[in-house]
């Protein structure tokens, strides 16, 4: 089925108030989003951004196919029940081990459709107050930046004549409770869909036996 993946313009017109507020009032929470993500138009533009991207489907093996078989808009109604109840819960990932171009594995964490979807809606309403927080020479996982842009820029900066390099694994951060939400986010419920996301168990795939 065709879906655009241009961001509807009620969509783009919350995340800039979003972006604007955060940016001009850093001291200012937000206490009212988790109901943002669960707008019909959030989640359905979530859906065809994660359609795009395809991919396989996780431990409950749902495809793309099978959810526009049995009726898109039906399945959404379904998941945003759950959002909105808050009974919704992210199932485990499943792991698939992906050789590397140059020998050994990588695993490869592969969530289910329902999850990729809430995911993207989390992203799509907590991206713009992240972005406002950002220090200008992050790079990381931003919208229309790339490792190659932070390349161009480190050039740059070492033909100004910069040459001391600060090398840092930021990796364990992602574990603490501050990885889910600058101080402007308040309150757990909105931090809710992410830190699910975060605990989620991982399921080996069935080729490399099962684990938790």
């Amino acid at each position: 089925m065709a879906m655009s993946l241009e961001t509807p313009e009620k969509i783009r017109n919350l995340q800039r108030k979003l972006y604007r507020k955060a940016k001009a009032e850093p001291a200012f929470r937000f206490y009212v989003l988790y109901d943002k993500i669960c707008r019909e138009d959030m989640l359905r533009h979530a859906y065809a951004l994660a359609r795009a991207n395809a991919g396989s489907p996780g431990v409950d093996d749902v495809s793309f196919a099978h959810i526009e078989a049995e009726g898109v808009e039906r399945w959404l109604a379904g998941l945003r029940e759950e959002l909105v109840s808050k009974t919704y819960r992210p199932q485990p990932v499943r792991r698939v081990m992906i050789p590397k171009p140059r020998g050994g594995e990588r695993p490869l964490g592969i969530p289910t459709i329902r999850d990729r979807v809430v995911q993207t809606a989390a992203k799509l309403v907590l991206e713009p107050v992240f972005e406002a927080d950002f220090e200008d020479g992050a790079y990381g996982y931003r919208p229309r930046r790339s490792g190659a842009d932070a390349i161009k820029e480190v050039h740059r900066l070492v033909c100004r004549g910069y040459t001391d390099v600060v090398d840092a694994d930021l990796s364990k951060i992602l574990r603490h409770d501050s990885a889910f939400g600058p101080p402007q986010i308040g309150g757990p419920a909105h931090c809710r869909p992410a830190r699910a996301a975060a605990d989620q168990a991982v399921a080996e795939s069935a080729d490399r036996g099962v684990g938790r």
